[in-house]
């Protein structure tokens, strides 16, 4: 294959994905009297070894697509598709061993590993679950990605609250890793650590996906995290997609009113320039009930009535710059 074709397959492609959680009343007899639209109608696709950014505010399905992506979650509709084969299809057996394929980093390191495990045991556990039953052999791995991640292989006999935060971190980037997977959802890695340990674990993770052509979901509320590590970038507002394009196109010309915003908050390193700060007004609308038309109109100061009335399409303005406002044409 070559490196342009490679750079332009789709390993994932997500189409029209919902994901409602329902809501019941009753004590007896629980009623259903509706849903929380985390996820509502996103369509987007990642490529063969790129990393693809996913912003948005706390609360606006960013995890909840990361995770329905790897059924996690049952998705309420819509498709998934990863190598060509649809993962709604695919019964529980099917998918399970599908998840050698697909890994996550979780967001808590502490939280998402068992603290009644060695490191050893939890990094090894997928590789047993895989098919490798030779203990001796699963020791062996199990020392080889320790080192790979940048931790020594004694550390397999140690608990994990006898770590530090950006080295449970690493064990589970170590953990992803042991089934050879193509594709990591990186829901947050470095949200939980300090800012010197989340530039390490970044250049981990990209030395990694040189190492072993990996490809990147990468989930982050961090916009200059997200432009340092990112070949694209989606922006989510409420259970939509409002805007998708290259990391360089995004960050120097953004469309949409609500990225613009979004990165009007990033902190410059020199305080002796200034810059202007876009504050959003009003709280975001609840997922239960979100606005009609536009769910931004609430919000945007550029807010007309087309906005309430008309929910506008999600369309390519050129080069792949697509961008979901009845302003940009």
């Amino acid at each position: 294959m070559t490196e342009t074709k490679k750079q332009t397959e789709a390993l994932l492609k997500v189409e029209n994905l919902q994901k409602y959680f329902p809501i019941r009343k009753g004590i007896v007899v629980q009623k259903h009297v509706g849903d929380v639209k985390a996820v509502d109608g996103v369509s987007f696709d990642i490529r063969r070894g790129e990393t693809l950014g996913m912003v948005g505010e706390s609360g606006c399905g960013k995890s909840t697509i990361g995770r329905t992506i790897l059924r996690l979650l049952e998705p309420t509709g819509g498709k998934v598709t990863f190598e060509g084969k649809v993962l709604n299809d695919f019964s529980g057996e099917e998918m399970r061993k599908m998840r050698s394929q697909m890994q996550m980093i979780f967001q808590d390191p502490y939280a998402s590993l068992n603290p009644r495990m060695t490191v050893g045991d939890i990094i090894g556990e997928p590789i047993l679950i895989h098919g490798v039953s030779n203990r001796i052999e699963r020791e062996k791995r199990v020392r080889k990605l320790l080192d790979v991640v940048g931790l020594s292989p004694y550390h397999g006999a140690r608990y994990p609250h006898e770590f530090s935060g950006g080295q449970r971190q690493r064990i589970g980037i170590a953990r992803a890793l042991s089934v050879n997977p193509k594709l990591i959802v990186c829901d947050e890695p470095v949200s939980a650590l300090d800012v010197s340990i989340q530039a390490q674990v970044i250049n981990l993770l990209e030395d990694l996906q040189q190492e072993f052509d990996l490809t990147y979901l990468f989930i982050a509320h961090d916009l200059s995290v997200v432009k340092h590590i990112s070949n694209r970038v989606v922006v989510m507002y409420l259970g939509k997609t409002v805007e998708l394009s290259d990391s360089e196109e995004l960050y120097r010309n953004p469309l949409h009113p609500y990225t613009i915003a979004l990165l009007s908050a990033i902190p410059l390193p020199d305080p002796m320039v200034k810059k202007e700060r876009i504050i959003l007004k009003g709280d975001v609308p609840s997922p239960v009930n979100p606005p009609s038309g536009c769910r931004f109109h609430t919000r945007c100061p550029k807010a007309l009535g087309i906005c309430k009335e008309q929910e506008p399409e999600f369309k390519d303005i050129g080069n792949g710059h697509y961008v979901a406002c009845h302003f940009v044409k």
